[in-house]
């Protein structure tokens, strides 16, 4: 796997409406806009400097809404929580900053907010664990001056993102095609034998309407629309890494927050985060199945609102299905995992003797450990995605919360289920559904 499916990983904390998410640290993070003129970061600088204030990360970039305005991204000492409030405040009233804060610690709620309408998405798409155009010093892409350049660009596209503007086309260069095109051609001569009948029943749609070959890299907007003409789902750019609780939370609207960038060329075969070849050759052609997009769904309806033990319940549930998952089609085994599909080396490996298979029972997959930088010793099977769909919904009734949700399509909307009328409305739906399927029986007959 090498690292590629790792998106859902990891500690993320954020605040609205007073509801914290969990995360594993407690970095403070600020992202505010300043005109470009003489002083304007100073004055910002001597308010942290009057607050007492600690900066241990600062970047820059133009604005790409406002010609005349930089972007300025900050990591504050997480024992900053303090003062923020008042930073904030002189930011906005003192300097006339655009402030969007990333991230703070604040006593937990019983229930942690989520998204009730789509457009919900913006409130977090930002939050993210790591900007994206940081770099670990051991990725391969560290010392390349031009590659971190065009994953800045890629960053400040997602950063800029609003529910229902199309994805920005972006131009890749000649090298980024190249890389593209070794990937491609490794991982088509495998599909034949070790995907799933899904995944090679889209592909050859996906190279007719949206442009894939190895010698172009399809753009998000594309790929997008044509998944929603299947089944309603989209995808969303993303500059970095998601929490756990909002990759999730995204599902449940049929929305796959992804990444635009692609790997560096000096390792066409590794990447070590989630990168477009990830994610057009591994996730997009699944979630044009509506088997698969209804069940990727439920999982993401089961993360809203749970406790936080369950999120990293649901999260490794999503590892082994959606990541890493293989199923039994005509008595074979069957890659259907993102991470199986768009890892040449780890598609080979995982349909031989050399690892481990058990049957997919999410209350016992949600409680197995994993390795992230190496192949699996372990893969859950199931049996199909329709019998994989209910045993989540079985699952999700074990989760702590006081109420159920259900997913709107019409307004594209979650509507919780905490009262008579709500199931009143409910019931009138499913009774309308019902009749329509009679009717169509009788026909039939």
């Amino acid at each position: 796997m090498n690292g590629e499916a790792s998106k859902i990983k990891g500690g993320h904390t954020y605040e609205v409406n007073g509801i914290e998410n969990n995360q594993e640290d407690n970095r403070i993070s600020l992202i505010f806009s300043l005109k470009e003129e003489v002083g304007a970061l100073a004055k910002v600088l001597r308010i942290f400097e009057e607050k007492d204030i600690s900066l241990t990360h600062i970047e820059s970039r133009p604005s790409r809404l406002n010609k005349d305005e930089y972007q300025f991204f900050i990591n504050l000492d997480d024992k900053s929580t303090h003062a923020l409030d008042d930073i904030i405040s002189c930011l906005r009233n003192d300097i006339g900053a655009t402030v969007h804060e990333l991230s703070r610690n604040k006593r937990k709620d019983a229930v942690p907010w989520f998204p009730r309408t789509i457009q919900d998405l913006d409130k977090f798409a930002n939050q993210i664990l790591s900007y994206g155009a940081e770099l670990d010093a051991d990725h391969p892409g560290f010392t390349d001056p031009v590659y971190r350049a065009l994953r800045k660009e890629f960053a400040d596209i997602a950063y800029n993102y609003k529910h229902g503007q199309p994805i920005p086309h972006v131009t890749y260069t000649d090298q980024e095609k190249k890389t593209w095109g070794t990937v491609f051609r490794e991982l088509k001569t495998l599909y034949p034998t070790h995907a799933c009948y899904e995944h090679n029943h889209v592909f050859p749609l996906l190279e007719e309407y949206c442009g894939y070959n190895e010698n172009n890299i399809p753009q998000l907007e594309d790929v997008s629309n044509f998944l929603q003409k299947c089944t309603g789902f989209r995808l969303r750019p993303v500059a970095g890494l998601l929490s756990s609780r909002d990759f999730l939370a995204g599902l449940a609207f049929r929305v796959f927050h992804s990444t635009q960038y692609i790997r560096h060329w000096s390792k066409p075969m590794y990447t070590p985060e989630p990168d477009v070849c990830h994610e057009l050759l591994g996730h997009a052609p699944l979630f044009a199945d509506p088997g698969f997009a209804q069940f990727s769904q439920e999982i993401g309806l089961a993360s809203l609102g749970a406790p936080d033990e369950y999120i990293e319940m649901l999260a490794t549930v999503y590892w082994f299905t959606i990541e890493f998952g293989i199923c039994k089609q005509d008595g074979k085994l069957k890659a259907y995992g993102a991470g199986l599909l768009s890892s040449f080396g780890e598609l080979q490996y995982c349909l031989t003797d050399k690892p481990e298979f058990k049957p997919f029972e999410p209350e016992k997959t949600a409680l197995q450990k994993y390795p992230i930088t190496e192949f699996q010793p372990i893969y859950f099977i199931a049996e199909s995605f329709e019998e994989a769909k209910e045993k989540i919904r079985k699952f999700a009734t074990t989760i702590p919360r006081p109420f159920s949700v259900r997913y709107n399509p019409y307004t594209q909307s979650i509507e919780v289920l905490d009262n008579i009328q709500q199931l009143k409305n409910l019931a009138e739906s499913i009774n309308s559904e019902i009749g329509i399927l009679c009717s169509a029986l009788k026909k039939l007959e």
